[in-house]
């Protein structure tokens, strides 16, 4: 690569070559014009001065005398005289013998002569056979053409001096050019040196050394620019030391976080993991990899999958070994890199487990003691006096209440197993909702409630399991019951996309947007006293969440703009028949 000097060396050579050139092709042909129009001048006026003695011999007819005149005045100052009469004859010639020369009438000089004109000519010469500059005037008494007496010059006379005036301007020229070709190769030199020294301390920045320093003299721009490359180089400096201390504390922060940390790109490939991660997945090379590879359950990719595509934070629930985990993950648009969090929720779930088994247990253990007291209390009933009747309708009420809570409990932990199976099986939801109706015929009429289904007439049937999803709707349509006092019950079931919509709305008196959160938890009740009127258990809005999971489905509660609730379930058209897990 050529360097800065020579570049601008050459650039400054090519350029001066070039003006030089230029300037000595227009001198030369200027100092050639003006020596023709020079000699020109000479030539008009010597042959001004040969009209007189030439006129002499012209009238007196002596040819041979003018000759020799011309001869020897030629000879004397080194030009060249040609004497024609009127009709172009040639007279006389210092350089030819005139009588072997044709006539002269049509040269383009006497042409002139005889318009009045004394310009000079330039031609070639077919008498002497060189280039000549020529000038001819007409010779008159009393308006009488005696002939035309014409000087003349070689031009290579002309060009012989023109040569030598050359010669020395060209002389000057080069000694000029290389004077100044001098001083810009020392001007290239001087300007491109600081330069190289910016150069090549640029170059030692981008490897990573800020403490070069550049030192120009001169108060010129480069020493200004050398001046603010110290100042970015301090500036840079200070920047990589603050990167690098805060790149240091990201990664203290990394490795402080107990919980397994790691962030992708949009490919799955892993780009940043902490020690908590590599615990997890029990130390497996995890940089240069990929979570599907890492990881061989479907729960993570599609945790991931799902971020990707809906761009928004979610949570997920996930088995990894033995261990259980809440994954967090969330979509970094600047980056676009995800990020995926995993909190160890072992303990807890194990916790929960054993609760859920107490739970199971307890059930158990109390349904049939319930059972007896039930039974003992209907006998009791039979022989008991009004008084004690009062009080055995009581213990019967709240017995029929624990055996249902009972019952609602191991109905609900049967569900949450994480290995339950559904029963799929096509089915018709206008037949079977049709057919639920006859269960709360009583209910609706004793309370002036009207019941009114809807099904889309292009709704297909669906893959479902008929006995789960029918308790699904006993629950809602109980509650939705149990909760309006006056109006209606409605049932709407549509296609969207690939999913059943099923909406259950009622016209009761709803419930406060603060308590939608947590409507779907057990034992949550948004009014005690209103469910122990009616004799809820707290667990059936459970039960129906458990089960739409199980149908890979999702269910929200709202609240209609009229009034009223509105739940509203989405389950697949195309189930998958898998093991669902809750």
């Amino acid at each position: 690569m050529k360097s800065l000097s020579t570049k601008i060396f050459l650039g400054f050579f090519l350029v001066i070559i070039i003006f030089t050139s230029l300037i000595l092709f227009f001198t030369f042909k200027t100092t050639r014009e003006h020596y023709i129009e020079t000699f020109s001048k000479d030539l008009r006026n010597l042959n001004l001065t040969l009209i007189k003695p030439v006129k002499q011999y012209l009238l007196i007819y002596d040819y041979i005398g003018l000759r020799q005149y011309i001869n020897e005045h030629g000879q004397h100052i080194n030009i060249r005289l040609t004497v024609v009469d009127s009709t172009g004859f040639v007279l006389a010639d210092s350089k030819s013998d005139p009588m072997q020369m044709e006539n002269h009438m049509s040269r383009p000089e006497f042409q002139k002569a005889l318009k009045g004109s004394n310009d000079a000519t330039l031609r070639y010469s077919t008498t002497v056979h060189d280039e000549m500059l020529y000038v001819a005037i007409p010779i008159y008494e009393k308006q009488k053409l005696l002939g035309i007496a014409r000087v003349s010059m070689f031009l290579s006379d002309i060009d012989a001096l023109t040569t030598r005036l050359s010669t020395d301007i060209m002389k000057i020229a080069v000694v000029i050019l290389v004077l100044i070709l001098m001083s810009i190769l020392v001007l290239s030199r001087n300007l491109s040196k600081p330069l190289t020294q910016l150069s090549q301390a640029s170059r030692k920045v981008a490897l990573g050394d800020f403490d070069i320093k550049v030192f120009i003299k001169g108060r010129d721009e480069i020493n200004e620019l050398a001046v603010n490359f110290n100042h970015m180089t301090e500036r840079l400096k200070a920047l990589f030391d603050q990167v690098t201390s805060q790149k240091e504390e990201y990664q203290t922060v990394i490795s402080s976080i107990q919980e397994g940390l790691i962030v992708t790109d949009t490919n799955g490939n892993i780009l940043l993991s902490n020690a908590g991660f590599h615990n997890i997945v029990k130390n497996q090379n995890v940089n240069n990899n990929s979570i599907e590879k890492i990881f061989q359950d479907e729960q993570v990719l599609e945790l991931f999958k799902s971020v990707l595509k809906k761009r928004k934070p979610q949570t997920k629930e996930i088995q990894i070994n033995e261990n259980y985990y809440i994954c967090s993950a969330n979509y970094i648009g600047l980056k676009n890199e995800i990020v995926l969090l995993f909190h160890d929720i072992t303990s807890i779930k194990r916790l929960e487990i054993m609760k859920k088994e107490f739970v199971v247990n307890v059930s158990h253990e109390l349904r049939t003691p319930l059972t007896a007291i039930k039974g003992f209390v209907e006998t009791l009933e039979d022989d008991a006096n009004e008084r004690n009747k009062h009080y055995i309708e009581i213990i019967k009420r709240h017995t029929d209440r624990l055996i249902s809570i009972v019952q609602d409990l191991l109905t609900l932990s049967e569900i949450e197993e994480r290995q339950s199976q559904v029963m799929l099986s096509k089915v018709d939801l206008r037949i079977l909702l049709e057919n639920l109706t006859k269960i709360f015929e009583y209910k609706l009429s004793e309370k002036n409630i009207k019941l009114i289904i809807h099904v889309d007439e292009a709704f297909p049937k669906i893959k479902i399991d008929p006995f789960k999803m029918e308790q699904v709707f006993v629950n809602l349509i109980d509650n939705a019951i149990k909760y309006t006092d006056i109006g209606f019950v409605k049932i709407r079931v549509y296609q969207k996309d690939e999913r059943a919509i099923i909406e259950i709305s009622d016209s009761g008196v709803g419930i406060p947007k603060v308590h939608h959160p947590r409507i779907f938890e057990r034992f949550y009740t948004v009014d005690k006293s209103r469910s122990k009127k009616h004799g809820g258990t707290g667990l059936g809005l459970s039960i129906v969440k458990h089960i739409v999971l199980l149908h890979q489905g999702e269910i929200v509660v709202e609240n209609n703009p009229d009034g009223g609730t509105r739940f509203i379930i989405s389950i697949p058209i195309k189930l998958k028949t898998k093991t669902i897990n809750t």
